[in-house]
């Protein structure tokens, strides 16, 4: 079940998203829960400046998924530094800060502090808007995205790991712009932008009018994707991690073999906060029932019909 990428050496194959995990200290009060079941945990998005959010409602369930606009609700990156991470236990897991920023030299200079610190490696969120071009996602625009995958770059030596959009035109050539960029690594697919309505109210549920929606409803949506990025990717020897609607052992699977080597579980966690453990028995029982003694075996095996 161990792999390693970009160096580092992932007990499971099974990861927990950024957003959904927290800062890594919140899940374990559950019982039967353990970090150690997870092979990497990514650390709730930071940005330079505390942010207290978007205003209520944030999160509003939707068929079949989860739409939310937290609005990156964070203490900053010199309070996590300073009080959170010291309460990490390292050995339980592969702990790995999410970024944010409102503009290039913001993303730097989070990725700079966090250069300093134990935390393996770093994923870059580019979701984010743009202050500087009149709130464009960085991630929605391949040039702007490699601007800031750079900055970040020379920021740190640590693996980068880019969370891209599916809300660009062309996910494949945004990928390739990052990898140039410098990306180590990257993660597929992040929330599809939505909107649900009140009809009664006659407004949108949501405070902030939009959000991104997860969970199962963009399954689909999210396999496409990170396959893909993998013919884009698997060219530069470059590992993705699949993640969007992740529910189950099988999910994990197509994403396995649609092309990626790790998997991100995240609105799922929000109804069974002990689904990783659950992943990985199921993940175990497939390997053994088809003959795979490792799990990188799976990536990218799929077959598509001619």
């Amino acid at each position: 079940m161990s792999t390693t990428l970009c160096g580092l050496n992932f007990s499971s194959p099974v990861a927990m998203a950024s957003g959904n995990a927290g800062y890594g200290i919140e899940y374990p009060f559950v019982s039967g829960f353990s970090n150690r079941d997870a092979g990497a945990v990514f650390l709730k998005g930071t940005t330079l400046e505390p942010r207290t959010g978007n205003r209520p409602e944030r999160v509003m369930e939707s068929p079949s998924g989860l739409l939310n606009a937290i609005g990156l609700q964070n203490p900053g990156a010199k309070a996590i530094i300073e009080n959170t991470l010291p309460k990490l236990d390292l050995s339980e897991s592969q702990f790995i800060i999410n970024v944010s920023g409102s503009t290039v030299e913001d993303y730097a200079e989070v990725v700079r502090m966090f250069d300093q610190t134990d935390l393996p490696a770093i994923e870059i969120n580019i979701s984010c808007p743009n202050v500087k071009k009149g709130g464009a996602a960085f991630g929605n625009d391949p040039s702007m995205a490699a601007q800031v995958v750079e900055a970040c770059r020379k920021a740190t030596t640590k693996p980068l790991i880019v969370k891209l959009s599916p809300n660009q035109t062309d996910i494949a050539e945004g990928a390739r712009r990052v990898i140039d960029a410098g990306a180590d690594m990257l993660s597929a697919i992040n929330t599809l932008m939505g909107m649900q309505v009140d009809i009664h109210t006659q407004a949108p549920t949501l405070g902030n009018n939009q959000g991104g929606l997860s969970g199962p409803a963009i399954k689909p949506v999210a396999l496409l994707k990170v396959h893909q990025v993998y013919q884009v990717a698997k060219a530069h020897n470059v590992p993705v991690i699949g993640l969007g609607g992740i529910a189950s052992a099988e999910d994990a699977i197509e994403f396995l073999l649609a092309g990626a080597s790790m998997v991100a579980v995240g609105t799922a966690l929000a109804k069974d906060p002990l689904l990783v453990k659950k992943i990985n028995r199921g993940l175990r029982r497939y390997m053994k029932r088809y003959g795979y003694s490792r799990v990188s075996d799976l990536t990218g095996r799929l077959r598509l019909n001619e």
